[in-house]
């Protein structure tokens, strides 16, 4: 008897170490922004559905790429959320594999913008947004990105320093406006050189854009769709700009890692991500703008986001080659001419 029981104490140690040893473990790398929300929202559900442990690590761009170049040999982590030149700037090192759609079943729900971003099937768009001009209605009437250098406006405008997120592609759009878009952005920064000192001032933070507005130091500012909700609470009349040369604006993508143990299973939490359910969700707390174009918002959900396919397919974005090839160049042409 004592001998049945010591085999089957053994039997069931080993079980148990067997269970342990076959749980699912999936590390992903993502933003800092609106964790609480995305563990509410994406993270635990998907842990319940896929009966795994997710292991999320947070950092700015720089950082997470670093990491994933040192650990190139032997990855730490099975998918990334980057913008759409950090995609391309892994693919290119060799950090990230191409994606098997086949295995997403909500691909073909995506915006066509979003369903490979980079054209090289490295990556797949889970948000987007777009970059306009919030500015005063009471105060100035903007029908183009050029409107913002006219003499009786400039000095009532605050510019994105060219470091920010929000200033290549505000240059970006000038550069259509002043008939002279090149990849160098040489034009747009020059024009921006000539009002330097009438400008009031290069923001580093859109948080800072509010105050200012309410204060009237401003009345207007390019800025990403996802800093409009703080200037609807305002209580002076701010409009959403919609220039004759359109908008610009960014995506997010997610990626896998090259040489990731875990791919299915980052699969199956990119297309949990893609989903429907959790692209709406997420929307509805002003988390992402959804590249689900199955996704319906309330219209009061709506216009504070990147919203619908007109807007989707207007979006003018930066190439990530361009980005990537010219972004040392952007910086010394604006130290050069801006001083900042």
């Amino acid at each position: 008897m004592k001998r049945l029981l010591l085999a089957s104490a053994t039997l069931l140690a080993f079980s148990s170490l067997g269970l342990q040893a076959e749980e699912r473990t999936l590390t992903i790398s993502v933003y800092a922004f609106a964790q609480d929300d995305y563990k509410k929202l994406v993270y635990d559900p998907f842990e319940a559905k896929c009966d795994c442990k997710l292991v999320v690590e947070t950092g700015n761009s720089v950082e997470r790429l670093a990491k994933m170049q040192e650990n190139k040999a032997n990855p730490v982590v099975d998918l990334a959320a980057v913008s759409m030149a950090d995609a391309l700037q892994a693919s290119r090192a060799g950090l990230i594999d191409k994606i098997d759609t086949s295995k997403l079943s909500n691909f073909n729900k995506l915006y066509d913008v979003a369903k490979d971003p980079n054209g090289d099937g490295m990556s797949v768009g889970y948000t987007f947004y777009a970059t306009s001009i919030a500015y005063r209605s009471d105060k100035m009437k903007i029908d183009s990105w050029a409107d913002l250098l006219k003499p009786e406006y400039v000095g009532h405008v605050a510019w994105p320093n060219i470091t920010t997120n929000q200033g290549p592609p505000a240059l970006y759009m000038l550069g259509f406006a002043l008939g002279r878009n090149t990849p160098d952005l040489s034009a747009p920064i020059a024009a921006i050189g000539e009002h330097k000192g009438d400008i009031v001032t290069f923001y580093e933070k859109s948080s800072q854009l509010v105050q200012l507005m309410q204060q009237e130091e401003i009345w207007a500012a390019p800025i990403g769709r996802f800093s409009w909700t703080g200037f609807t609470k305002l209580d002076v009349p701010v409009a959403w700009a919609t220039p004759k040369e359109g908008q610009t604006g960014g995506m997010n993508v997610l990626v896998i890692t090259k040489g990731s143990k875990n791919q299915d299973l980052a699969l199956q939490f990119m297309d949990f991500w893609l989903s429907t359910e959790v692209q709406t969700a997420l929307a509805a707390k002003f988390v992402d703008s959804p590249a689900n174009k199955e996704v319906k918002l309330p219209g009061e959900v709506a216009k504070n986001l990147t919203y619908g396919e007109d807007t989707a397919k207007s979006l003018k974005l930066i190439p990530s080659a361009v980005a990537l090839d010219q972004r040392n160049g952007w910086v010394k042409e604006w130290n050069d001419k801006v001083g900042q």
